[in-house]
């Protein structure tokens, strides 16, 4: 496979990433992880805007415009012969880039930018989950970016996997529902939609954005709250967002069977038309 580095596609054993780079070292920097179908990529725009914003949060300058990073994108799914896939995850990954030893920063730091591109599997029709050990500490200002650190998440995912579920859900430090290893949650009470608060530490993305805008827009009453554990175990329906799964139906939490629930299925099918008409006007676009 090829990779996108710094402005030039390489074979991935001819990339090379400087042994001081911050990103390997201290895990400085972030990601993002977008769709591709048949050389279409959803909300291209709106992950790179959340990239650029993170690395501004975080002092990290993006070394290339969004107009550059669009077209690399392209080139990346072209040189790797995906271009016709029907679905390739793609991902961003910006570090700070090789800093001196130490956890301070460089003052004028010389970020480093990847692209990689990978045959992403059809999602399954539902999923089961856990809650597992690992908290979100909705303190840390990385909770709500899209950081490399990943290990509590790991973890999670790692526990969740030993004790027979596909996924695992996350609580904050305070007890409230947060997440999954992944993505998001959303839980239905009735026909109404609940999902945590952005300040229970979640990441709030891209995709759920998406479906809390949708589910306005379709008359479904929604809110963003504080989720404790009984309220999680008297849910009546659940699923989980992320950009490469979309909409992923929940059947069961904590070996709690759940029911398929109509409006999941309505809110599916209008994410994907969403998804189409994005990926339309990219290509227009273009």
């Amino acid at each position: 496979m090829k990779v996108w580095l710094n402005g030039h596609v390489l074979d991935e054993h001819e990339a090379r990433i400087d042994p001081r780079d911050r990103g390997f070292l201290l895990g400085d920097g972030l990601f993002e992880t977008m769709l591709a179908r048949k050389g279409r990529i959803a909300f291209l725009d709106a992950h790179i805007v959340r990239l650029a914003a993170g690395g501004n949060i975080l002092g990290i300058p993006m070394p290339f415009s969004p107009q550059h990073l669009s077209v690399a994108c392209t080139m990346l799914l072209e040189a790797n012969k995906l271009s016709n896939s029907a679905r390739v995850a793609l991902r961003l990954t910006l570090t700070r880039g090789p800093g001196p030893r130490g956890l301070l920063p460089p003052e004028n730091p010389t970020p480093t930018l990847m692209i990689s591109a990978a045959i992403s599997p059809t999602p399954p029709l539902s999923q089961t989950a856990m809650l597992a050990t690992p908290r979100r500490n909705a303190l840390s200002p990385s909770s709500r970016l899209k950081a490399l650190p990943y290990l509590d998440n790991l973890l999670a995912r790692e526990e969740a996997h030993a004790r027979g579920a596909d996924d695992a859900l996350m609580l904050d430090t305070s007890g409230h529902l947060a997440c999954s290893s992944v993505g998001n949650i959303f839980l239905w009470e009735g026909e109404r939609l609940v999902t945590p608060a952005e300040e229970c530490g979640i990441l709030p993305g891209i995709t759920r954005g998406a479906v809390i805008a949708l589910a306005e827009q379709q008359g479904i009453e929604i809110t963003q709250d504080f989720i404790d554990v009984g309220r999680l175990h008297a849910c009546d329906g659940a699923f989980l967002t992320n950009s490469l799964v979309g909409l992923m139906p929940l059947t069961r939490i904590d070996g709690r069977e759940l029911g398929a629930m109509r409006l999941t299925a309505r809110l599916q099918a209008a994410y994907d038309m969403l998804l189409d008409a994005d990926e339309g006007e990219a290509e227009d676009e273009a």
